[in-house]
């Protein structure tokens, strides 16, 4: 009778304790998410949008310009290459090499940001002589972005039901036929979640964008190499520490931003992902 009894209070205990840390973390969260727009949003003027930053004070133009910029390079890029390697990963690839591949995707997610950004500044900025620039910004972004976007497309490719497959070839489909047919049209609710989640994290990079894309005042170029750029997260990174009330404003505005656009990629995300598996039901 001990057993039982002892068994359903632990149970009782870890249910408890899982509830109690679940809603710390949401508390966290969301104390978070209301301080940054207490202090952001009555910042976020109109002439922020309109006006670039001048020295540590002015608008967030041009910063807001360069992110998008830097972030829709670097998604285009680990695009191309994320869902390619993940194709190669589950089609093509021997046992030995998908698991070894699979171990150095894992690798690369663990490698601090900061590592990325330095290696880039020697190869690109230095060795290649490209400076601070757009492209280079962007190869930072999408190599940070690229282990998620593997991963998600990896275990959604994985994830097509096996007698899908096969019934596409019993009907005499070629593996690249079923692979982009049949496949990938199964896959792409969950590519599209990995990638819109990498695209959120991208977004909140500062390391490599310091050593890759420097500073800006001015609006981008659009020039590839030898043209520095903007983004949202040097302004919170930099102008905190300053001590003026304008760089503050500008920093929270920045912070604000910030996390308005990492909350919309991730709640468009979750409605196309729902949207898309309703289709498809």
């Amino acid at each position: 009778m001990m057993r039982p009894v002892l068994t359903r209070h632990l149970s009782n205990a870890w249910w408890i304790a899982s509830v109690l840390a679940l809603l710390l973390a949401i508390g966290v969260m969301g104390f978070i998410f209301i301080f940054v727009l207490m202090r952001g949003l009555p910042a976020l003027k109109p002439s922020v949008f309109v006006t670039v930053t001048n020295g540590i004070a002015g608008g967030l133009a041009n910063a807001i310009a360069g992110t998008l910029l830097l972030v829709v390079l670097g998604v285009i890029l680990v695009m191309i290459v994320g869902i390619s390697t993940a194709m190669w990963i589950v089609e093509f690839a021997q046992p030995r090499t998908r698991a070894f591949v699979r171990f150095c995707i894992d690798i690369l997610a663990g490698v601090p940001s900061i590592v990325v950004g330095y290696f880039l500044y020697v190869a690109l900025v230095e060795d290649l002589g490209w400076g601070f620039s757009l492209v280079a910004g962007g190869f930072s972004l999408a190599i940070i972005m690229l282990p998620y976007v593997v991963r998600s497309a990896d275990l959604s490719l994985t994830a097509v039901p096996v007698n899908v497959r096969e019934a596409a070839t019993a009907l005499g489909a070629r593996p690249a036929t079923v692979l982009l047919t049949v496949s990938m049209p199964w896959a792409a609710p969950g590519i599209l979640t990995g990638v819109l989640v990498a695209t959120g994290i991208a977004l909140g990079e500062t390391a490599p964008l310091i050593y890759t894309a420097g500073w800006s005042n001015y609006m981008p170029s659009l020039a590839p190499t030898h043209s520095p750029v903007g983004y949202l997260t040097y302004v919170v990174w930099s102008f905190i520490s300053q001590p003026f009330s304008e760089a503050h404003q500008l920093a929270y505005a920045a912070a604000a931003l910030l996390m308005i656009f990492i909350f919309a990629t991730n709640l468009i995300s979750r409605v196309a992902l729902e949207a898309w598996s309703a289709k498809r039901a």
